[in-house]
């Protein structure tokens, strides 16, 4: 099989908090007078987290998709601090997390990825990603530089469907004429991700850099730079 094009996850895959969520999230409260650990905000983010609608709105008008984004997040948040409520200042509190986690320098890409790119673009790869993230993640990818390194960037809130929903993967094969068996996916969800892509009839790998490889399974990566490899199965 001749791998045409490789879409890769944002958050986890790609790129990472700078910080820990729960520092950056406990950090900001303070700031607005609300004191919490960061690690009781961090287990709260991800129960909130996993139990939040998909972040997507299919038929939202162009002009609408600004506001949507950010009361999805503003949503999100105000369920995270409900424990600590009231929270007197949550609005501007709110204001400038969404305007913190915009910034490139909230993020960091891990250290394999520019090589990694580099080495795909070399052998005329296709490379785009497919996030459930909002359209902040452009600026962010373009400010660590690593933006110009793909074709496309496929965003669920734009996108109206976000992973596993098939829908989103075969969008993009569809932008590029691809077909199914032409694409690579990868990422860091086994639901979203590996399992989002078999099931829209891609190949997915599954990175997962805390756990060393148990098998030969090739699909179940620990680092990016194995990518390359795949190419040549």
């Amino acid at each position: 099989m001749t791998v045409r094009a490789i879409f890769f996850d944002a958050a986890g895959t790609l790129i990472k908090p700078a910080r820990r969520v729960g520092e950056s999230y406990a950090a900001i409260a303070a700031k607005h007078g609300k004191e919490v650990l960061a690690s009781d905000i961090a287990a709260r983010f991800r129960a909130c987290f996993d139990g939040a609608p998909r972040l997507a709105f299919p038929g939202a008008s162009e002009h609408s998709l600004s506001q949507l984004e950010r009361d999805w997040w503003r949503q999100l948040v105000a369920r995270v601090f409900e424990p600590w409520a009231p929270f007197d200042r949550f609005d501007e509190y709110f204001s400038e997390l969404f305007a913190y986690f915009a910034q490139p320098g909230a993020w960091a890409l891990y250290p394999e990825v520019s090589g990694v790119l580099s080495a795909l673009k070399e052998r005329g790869v296709i490379l785009g990603v497919i996030s459930n993230f909002d359209s902040r993640l452009l600026g962010i990818l373009d400010g660590l530089g690593a933006g110009p390194s793909f074709e496309q960037v496929f965003v669920s809130s734009r996108m109206g469907y976000a992973k596993p929903d098939p829908r989103i993967f075969h969008a993009a094969l569809a932008r590029h004429g691809l077909k199914s068996h032409d694409a690579i996916h990868v990422g860091d969800s086994a639901t979203n991700d590996l399992l989002g892509a078999r099931n829209a009839g891609l190949r997915g790998v599954l990175v997962d850099r805390d756990n060393p490889r148990w098998s030969a399974d090739r699909d179940r990566i620990t680092s990016l730079r194995e990518i390359v490899s795949l190419l040549d199965d």
